[in-house]
């Protein structure tokens, strides 16, 4: 008996491409009252964000104080900042940041997240809670936390190291504890908001996960490391790289609690921006070191587009 025939799939013909309308068809179509409504946007962009960057390229391959009329100098001022020894003081102090932040700053938020997630009462008073410290000023919240720093035996931190017969710490004068001591503060400052970007992930995993788990007996440590990371593992990705990029900017903390002290210990790369712009009067070297540091923190914006877009298709 002879096997049936196999119909060949029918070819589908290609989509014919769109045509760009003429100009004319275009003018009818209402195009230049579409223009007129994105014309007031597109100059407030490009006169804000477009033109100081702009700006700032031409100003780096010049000498310039805003007084003297600029002089092209080409790479020098690249050159003077490489060759900087604080540079390298304020790149390892900005990657030191970076770890104590991501050692204590990064899974803080996670921790507090998941407990409010597990609990059945108080939720939404407990992420309310969380929450609160973002709602304080940067500023405020800085000075704050260097009234808490203070040296003497006054400042509530030495207070309590007091109640324990210990001897009162200068946490923001140690060159060992200044950098943990500023990540604490901005820990502080800042895990509620992500917390509260946490909390809503954890509301879409899937409640039938939860259920299966527990089906087959497993506790609350189980479920956690079994179903809630790996289910929220893209977007601790997605909130590890967009912290790594804001601390490439850190400026606010350091500059109010230590300038930079002590002995340099502290001075970040934004920092060292301000001192070249504003304490040595060389905007040629402060927009120069600008420029470097926007190149690096575009290929970390690169990284973080690329992962966004490969998980959202």
């Amino acid at each position: 008996m002879s096997a049936p025939a196999v119909a060949e799939p029918k070819s589908v013909a290609p989509l014919p491409k769109r045509r760009r309308p003429s100009p004319i068809r275009w003018v009818k179509m209402g195009g230049l009252s579409k223009l007129g409504f994105a014309l007031p946007i597109i100059f407030v962009f490009g006169l804000f964000s477009w033109y100081p960057i702009v700006k700032s390229v031409i100003m780096s391959v010049q000498k310039t104080n805003f007084v003297m009329d600029p002089q092209y100098v080409g790479m020098e001022n690249f050159g003077k900042v490489l060759n900087d020894p604080l540079l390298g003081q304020a790149v390892q102090n900005t990657i030191e940041f970076t770890f104590w932040s991501i050692l204590i700053g990064f899974p803080l938020p996670l921790i507090l997240a998941v407990v409010i997630g597990e609990l059945t009462r108080g939720r939404t008073v407990a992420s309310i809670l969380a929450y609160l410290p973002a709602i304080v000023p940067p500023v405020v919240a800085v000075l704050l936390w260097k009234q808490l720093y203070k040296p003497e035996a006054s400042g509530l931190f030495n207070t309590i190291l007091g109640w324990f017969g210990m001897e009162p710490s200068g946490w923001l004068n140690n060159v060992d504890l200044v950098i943990p001591a500023i990540v604490v503060e901005m820990t502080w400052a800042g895990a509620g908001t992500t917390v509260i970007v946490y909390i809503a992930a954890l509301m879409s995993v899937r409640t039938e996960l939860y259920e299966t788990a527990e089906i087959d007996g497993a506790g609350i440590r189980q479920r956690i490391w079994h179903v809630t990371l790996p289910q929220m593992r893209q977007i601790m990705l997605l909130m590890l790289l967009l912290q790594i990029i804001n601390l490439g900017q850190l400026f606010t903390e350091p500059y109010i609690m230590t300038s930079g002290g002590p002995r340099n210990e502290s001075l970040t790369v934004m920092l060292l921006i301000y001192r070249y712009a504003f304490a040595d009067g060389n905007y040629g070297k402060a927009t120069a070191l600008s420029v470097m540091l926007a190149l690096v923190l575009g290929v970390l914006s690169l990284v973080y587009q690329w992962v966004t877009r490969k998980w959202s298709t």
